[in-house]
């Protein structure tokens, strides 16, 4: 099988993410939530990048993708993206050692399962599309990818598990690459849509949104509640060695509250990073608006130079406390309109 060649060959290549270390930035591309955005391929050319989430996959089980203006065409007499030049992206994104994921969910979409067999019957397909199967309609052609993310944020809650624990027994059964599965929960603990799922299934990365809620880094240090999710890495994950990402916007207009400036982001980064072992590094929405024209004089190249500054791997230690929880809080929905709700609603961030 010709995909088969494709991801042996970039096996090879030295990795610039490393899943063992707290320095990666890992940004979502793929909505142009900034009116505008490059494509895949220049965004890999950024050495700021370490890791590339596909937004999104927002409906399923029946398939629909959306990359915004990056993919348009479709196979013969469907309404299923075939994406050639994003393949050739994910292919060269590969070669430099980037990470390419492809995100499920979304805040607009149609999506969930009904049962933890159509989950499970859902995991083949996505094996057969987008990872090492024999599908016949492959929207990324023979490009692999390096795994999923589930940015679950409405619908039904089922399924989710068994759909993590099919799709890596198929990971399990492949070629020997190196696949990943990752979540992106809000920061109220627990995740209204995710918790139960992020306790029975095993996922190497959780990239929380610590914006858009009252647990966000605007909230910092008292209402900041990263100790929340440290203690639920070492205590309640399947993973012990989980790695928790800090979710940030990357511009004011990313999220309708909790952007912080670079410097800030960095001192927060920097406090976290010496007070627990669980941080995998910074993750964004979005790259169109986090790298604007891109290099280190933008967000994302400052918050990525301060964390490959301090870079190396780590391992979970004990956690000291610097933020609290709450069970109330005022979230901006819109720029000027903001409504009081309890912790256990999920919040929207993201939109087709």
């Amino acid at each position: 099988m010709t995909w088969l060649a494709g991801f042996v060959s970039a096996a090879s290549v030295a990795l610039a993410f490393d899943p063992s270390s707290s320095s990666n930035f890992v940004v979502y591309w793929g909505q142009s939530s900034a009116g505008s955005q490059k494509s895949l391929g220049e965004y890999c050319q950024d050495s700021t990048v370490d890791a590339i989430a596909l937004a999104f996959l927002y409906q399923f089980p029946n398939t629909k993708l959306d990359f915004s203006s990056a993919c348009k065409s479709t196979f013969s007499g469907t309404d299923l993206l075939h994406c050639p030049d994003m393949a050739a992206d994910i292919k060269l994104c590969q070669s430099k050692g980037k990470v390419v994921l492809l995100s499920m969910g979304g805040a607009a979409g149609s999506y969930g399962f009904s049962s933890d067999a159509e989950a499970k019957t859902y995991a083949d397909t996505m094996w057969d599309m987008f990872f090492e199967g024999n599908g016949s309609q492959r929207p990324f052609d023979d490009a692999v990818l390096d795994g999923v993310d589930l940015d679950i944020e409405g619908g039904s809650t089922s399924g989710y598990a068994a759909f993590v624990t099919q799709l890596r027994s198929h990971f399990a059964s492949g070629g020997g690459k190196q696949y990943y599965v990752t979540a992106a929960p809000q920061c109220p603990f627990p995740d209204a849509m995710l918790g139960s799922t992020l306790n029975s299934a095993y996922f190497d990365m959780v990239f929380v949104q610590f914006y858009n809620n009252f647990c966000g880094l605007d909230a910092y240090p008292q209402g900041f509640n990263y100790d929340a999710w440290d203690t639920w890495a070492k205590t309640q994950s399947p993973n012990k060695n989980v790695k928790i990402y800090i979710g940030a916007p990357g511009s004011q207009s990313a999220a309708g509250r909790g952007y912080v400036d670079a410097p800030t982001l960095n001192t927060i980064v920097n406090s976290v990073r010496g007070s627990y072992g669980t941080l995998g590094g910074v993750m964004t929405w979005d790259a169109s608006q986090a790298l604007g024209s891109g290099g280190s004089s933008s967000w994302g190249g400052s918050v990525s130079s301060n964390l490959k500054g301090g870079g190396g791997s780590s391992t979970n230690t004990t956690a000291v406390d610097t933020g609290t929880n709450a069970n109330t809080n005022t979230k901006t929905t819109e720029p000027g309109t903001t409504v009081t709700e309890s912790s256990s609603v999920p919040k929207r961030r993201r939109r087709i």
